[in-house]
């Protein structure tokens, strides 16, 4: 394959307007020929957008030299390369930006960077569109060269080793707090019992007018025998063990809908683009964010966040209804996944695996059972008790500490720490959980209003919708639709470039 270094100036389209070539022989004339962009009725020049962004080819499809998609996000990567799998490896920047729900400067990078490292190549159609195109084994060809992602598997290893040995150090802190309070205790009234003896005054209580007795037989109760027999019961269970369950009480499961930003916006990627690229606003608003239902069609600014990520653009139809064209998602190299939308029936139950509307799931304050959270509290109130025996007992000490009993007279204050933060941290999250359900609780409802307005359109909003689909527009394209490759030598593209470059010369000639 001839090597070459060729600049396409693109839209956020992706959609070719100017070309500038070297060296001297070029892959096409048609690209760089004044009638070229005329003969385009579809784009005519005058309506590019001023932003603009630049591919240079030969740097795409150069192999060697340093890995770009190691510059990438690790989740812009991924969700690139499970849009281009789904795809079947042949993809313009509309079809990963609508499935992986990218923005459109995003979806375009990692293209790029992709096929820059996996010696992707390009297409041109006949309308000026750019496609990616990725050999099926790109993705070990990617592995070969990329050490990140090779190590990729590692770290996340490491990472989730490391989360698990955080869950289980809070419930092993609270079994060895509970050892060191109770065995310095019992220590204590050893040693005060001992002075009492040598003094000749046996049987006086000790001086705090607390007599304790303790076991340490007994703290293999407290330990929860039972527990291994629960855990082997509960192994092909989602039920977490005993020493997990504490980090659970305390501090929570996480939350609930991490990842689910990039769920909503591959739904409304998609939607769109089932959707031949025009929507209406409310058609959107079970996916965002909106305050009320009330004045949906008067105040339609809650879409701006979507024109922004997907470059989408207001247009008023011969009624004067205000309907959202997007045309990096109109134009696809794919005709997997094809969906149509009818106005007038009701929705499907499900749609793209969620509901109707977009749902966030209320926060949980922990996932343990009843009976693991009782026997963690249970234990917790008995290591707060045992606190707080131990600091009357060190404050009102009269013998002469050991060298374990004065350790811990050191770490004392931290054993104060853990027992009070074990029951205040749970309170003060159980608060902040309520509000927060509250308000998860409050979007839902509005989401769910918003689709049921769609379910039962009035009059105005169902002439809207039919208005969004007859302006709706979507193009495969096709092989039959490529004029340049940079997969092909450009003397086997020569004799094609010059008939179109002879056809549009007659084509200018005519107007």
């Amino acid at each position: 394959m001839a090597t070459i270094s060729t600049c396409l100036t693109v839209t956020p389209h992706s959609r070719v307007f100017s070309h500038s070539r070297s060296p001297p022989r070029s892959p096409g004339p048609f690209l760089q020929s004044p009638g070229f962009l005329r003969a385009v009725p579809r784009r005519p020049r005058v309506s590019v957008p001023a932003v603009r962004a630049g591919i240079d080819v030969g740097r795409v499809i150069r192999p060697g030299g340093a890995v770009e998609t190691d510059k990438l996000p690790s989740d812009v990567r991924k969700r690139t390369m499970e849009a281009v799998d789904a795809c079947g490896g042949r993809v313009t920047v509309g079809d990963v930006a609508s499935r992986a729900g990218l923005k459109l400067n995003e979806a375009q990078k990692a293209l790029q960077a992709l096929a820059a490292d996996t010696d992707g190549f390009l297409e041109v159609s006949e309308e000026g569109d750019i496609l990616y195109v990725f050999p099926k084994d790109y993705r070990s060809k990617l592995g070969a060269k990329s050490f990140r992602i090779k190590a990729e598997p590692l770290f996340e290893k490491a990472k989730a080793a490391g989360e698990y040995l955080i869950r289980v150090s809070f419930g092993t802190a609270l079994i060895a707090s509970i050892v060191i309070v109770y065995t310095t205790i019992i220590a204590l009234v050893t040693s005060s019992r001992s002075e009492e003896d040598n003094r000749g005054r046996r049987g006086r209580s000790y001086d705090s007018g607390f007599t304790f007795y303790f076991n340490p037989v007994d703290l293999f109760w407290y330990w929860d025998p039972y527990y291994y027999r629960r855990r082997r019961i509960q192994a092909d269970d989602e039920k977490m063990n005993f020493i997990e369950s504490v980090f659970s009480f305390v501090f929570g499961d996480g939350d609930p809908n991490q990842g689910i930003e990039e769920e909503r916006w591959k739904l409304i990627g998609q939607y769109i683009s089932s959707n031949g690229g025009v929507v209406a606003a409310e058609e959107l608003a079970p996916y965002l964010d909106i305050d009320s239902v009330q004045g949906l069609q008067d105040d339609e600014s809650y879409i701006l966040p979507v024109l922004l990520r997907f470059d989408g653009q207001p247009e008023v139809d011969e009624k004067g209804n205000i309907v959202y064209r997007f045309p990096s998602l109109q134009r696809t190299a794919s005709q997997k996944g094809k969906r149509k939308e009818y106005v007038g029936r009701k929705w499907a139950d499900w749609v793209g695996g969620v509901e109707k509307f977009f749902k966030e799931k209320t926060w949980q304050f922990s996932k343990t059972s009843t009976s693991e959270r009782a026997m963690v509290i249970g234990l917790g109130g008995f290591n707060l008790f045992g606190v707080i025996i131990l600091g009357t007992m060190l404050k009102d000490m009269t013998v002469a500490p050991s060298s374990f009993i004065k350790f811990v007279a050191d770490i004392f204050p931290l054993l104060q720490i853990y027992a009070g933060s074990f029951f205040a941290i749970p309170l003060v999250r159980w608060f902040f959980i309520r509000k927060r359900n509250a308000d998860i609780e409050k979007r839902n409802k509005i989401r769910k209003q918003c689709a049921k307005v769609l379910e039962l359109p009035d009059p105005s909003l169902r002439q809207k919708l039919f208005s969004a689909r007859d302006m709706a527009q979507k193009t495969v394209i096709g092989q039959d639709q490529i004029v340049y490759s940079t997969d092909k030598d450009l003397l086997e593209q020569e004799y094609e470039a010059r008939e179109w470059d002879r056809k549009f010369r007659e084509l200018e000639r005519s107007d």
